[in-house]
């Protein structure tokens, strides 16, 4: 069987590239609500692609009206393996070097553009092994479903949708991790803050700030406008700051304004330390300056203090803890506006299971409060299947019989439609140690890595779904 996988997906390697680039041109970035788009017309456009894909393969499918879609192996069998993948991506943020929504296969084996890691290769990983078992005529006693949704980056609403119609299958995964299986994902605590103040008439102060796009992805870039201070001698002031903190740094005048944008790398919220974030490395820079003594300066200096760049624990905001099964808490401080009276901002941190609203969100909203920001937020409690299940056995064995490489299961920040799925688990399709840059500029997977993750979800679907199984 394992021969037989192997040359059935090298056959298909091109029309999986073609069908990659066809769901990857799609801008499915969510937007306004419309009739049969309730995430906007790009998740819906690709939402229909991504069924005529399945349809054109044979399988039986399903619209959840334009919430999810759904492809069936075997849909006279009972239910054995649910798949969860996403057609929904991230906007696409600044820093690209080519268009990220017309993907290319570069020299160094690498496709890139939006979502050829986060979600639309896992979708084409899962719908292809499907395939593959399919025209293979492995036998299976169960049903293996794909559920391809639109609206994970955004809330996971179409999952919910999705719930409400379908029970879960007896196992469950999702192609939307890293190799070989995710049996822990970490809770999410999301602080937002605010804070008020009357106009200012004290020179130099920062008028606006704006930094962050999406609570879950760390900031590039970030910009403020400084009155009262001449182009110039800010950009003499924020050079040796912005070349300390390794970030881009641009000064130009714009009206009675002088204009400040830094650049650094953007990441995932869940991985901090893959980045260089924007949003701090700027609040960093002008706390430093010599601005009046206002609201406004006061309150980037208090921001710096409590979430200073290069703090991706929580530890100036008391709230760093770790422990064995989770690893260390995240914090990402992601989005932040001002403007001449006041600011908002938004923290995205991801907890162990170590952590709970008394020793996490309580520390943090008092800290905060004593500074006098108005708090609000929430956590949501962390995800856990003990590695010692059938099915992350069965799904280990897929991983080591194709890559040779020992089976192991570890813990990530990143949040996946599985986490309030009982028994669920994230299984690749990333290969460890590679970096694709999901939700930043220049997203790029290996050809070869989705490859070979079809030939390890179709021996996984044999031996979950499978007679013997």
């Amino acid at each position: 069987m394992k021969q037989s996988i192997i040359n059935w997906t090298e056959n298909h390697r091109e029309e999986f590239l073609l069908d990659l680039t066809k769901l990857c041109s799609i801008r499915s970035v969510r937007g306004e609500t419309g009739e049969n788009a309730p995430f906007g017309p790009g998740p819906a456009a690709a939402l229909k692609e991504g069924l005529t894909i399945c349809d054109r393969a044979g399988f039986a499918t399903r619209n959840y009206d334009w919430y999810a879609g759904s492809a069936d192996l075997c849909p006279d069998k009972p239910s054995g393996l649910d798949i969860l993948a996403h057609l929904d991506v991230v906007g696409e943020g600044d820093g690209w070097d080519t268009d990220p929504y017309a993907p290319v296969l570069k020299q160094d084996g690498c496709v890139y553009g939006r979502g050829v890691a986060d979600d639309k290769g896992g979708v084409l990983t899962a719908l292809y092994a499907m395939r593959c078992v399919k025209e293979l005529g492995i036998p299976l006693n169960t049903n293996c479903r794909l559920i391809m949704g639109t609206d994970e980056e955004s809330g996971s609403s179409d999952i919910e949708y999705y719930y409400t119609k379908e029970k879960a299958a007896p196992c469950t995964c999702t192609p939307d991790s890293t190799f070989p299986v995710c049996n822990v994902e970490k809770g999410m605590y999301r602080m937002e803050f605010r804070k008020h103040w009357a106009s200012q008439t004290a020179r130099p102060h920062v008028a606006k700030f704006d930094g962050g796009f999406r609570v879950n992805v760390v900031p590039t870039e970030a910009t403020a406008l400084v009155l009262g201070m001449a182009p110039d001698d800010l950009a003499r002031a924020a050079a040796p700051l912005c070349a300390e903190l390794g970030v881009r740094c641009r000064v130009e005048a714009d009206g009675v304004y002088a204009r400040i944008t830094v650049a650094g790398v953007g990441c995932h919220a869940a991985s901090p330390e893959l980045g260089n974030n924007g949003n701090t490395a700027l609040v960093r820079v002008l706390s430093e300056l010599p601005l009046a003594d206002c609201p406004s300066t006061r309150a980037l200096r208090e921001l710096n203090g409590v979430l200073p760049h290069g703090d991706y624990t929580g530890k100036n905001l008391g709230i760093a803890q770790e422990d064995a099964i989770s690893q260390e808490l995240t914090c990402s401080f992601t989005q932040l506006n001002f403007d001449e009276h006041g600011l908002w901002g938004l923290c995205d941190m991801r907890v162990p299971v170590c952590a709970d609203k008394k020793n996490c969100q309580d520390v943090a909203e008092a800290k905060m409060s004593a500074l006098g920001y108005e708090m609000s937020g929430h956590m949501i409690p962390p995800h856990y299947t003990p590695a010692d299940t059938p099915f992350i056995a069965k799904l280990l064995r897929s991983w080591e019989m194709y890559t040779g490489k020992p089976g192991t299961c570890y813990s990530m920040g990143g949040g996946t439609y599985v986490h309030d799925v009982p028994g669920g688990v994230a299984f690749g399709v990333e290969m460890p140690g590679f970096e694709t840059n999901m939700h930043g500029a220049n997203e790029h997977a290996r050809l070869e890595d989705l490859l070979t993750s079809v030939e390890i979800y179709a021996q996984a679907i044999a031996d979950i779904c499978g007679e013997d199984a």
